[in-house]
């Protein structure tokens, strides 16, 4: 059965939606993604490049050397700065959508844990998820 996810921007400018059946979610620990969102992880959630549709609004990116040492290209609203999506140089047809950014985002459950080796002491983490010290295993 084919999922739709929506979501968009703190401020609305920006709306999407996401055709098709969603990949992984899983929580970053990395240091890159901790000052991107001002908290201590975020939750990406994997979808096809091709099944993710704009539907108003434009987004800016900000393209960066991650902590794996490749580029990626993190997206966001012009007008209020909430990060929407990342895209990966090492996986161009899949972008990470943030979870925070999903009208329902308890409709996503992350399946595992990156970067856990940079972790800070006073989050959370899940022992019952299958945890990495750095990237996933491609």
């Amino acid at each position: 059965m084919e999922t739709i996810l929506r979501g968009g921007c703190l401020c609305g400018a920006v709306r999407y939606e996401c055709a098709g059946d969603p990949g992984s979610a899983s929580y970053c620990h990395c240091d890159d993604c901790k000052r991107a969102t001002g908290g201590p992880y975020t939750v990406g959630v994997l979808v096809r490049a091709a099944d993710l549709r704009i539907l108003s609004g434009e987004v800016k990116g900000y393209t960066t050397i991650a902590d794996s040492g490749r580029k990626i290209t993190r997206q966001f609203c012009p007008e209020c700065g909430s990060p929407l999506f990342t895209r990966a140089e090492k996986c161009p047809d899949l972008v990470f959508l943030k979870a925070g950014s999903l009208d329902e985002p308890r409709r996503v459950k992350p399946s595992c844990q990156t970067w856990t080796k940079r972790a800070v002491p006073w989050a959370h983490i899940d022992e019952t998820l299958p945890s990495f010290p750095e990237d996933r295993p491609s």
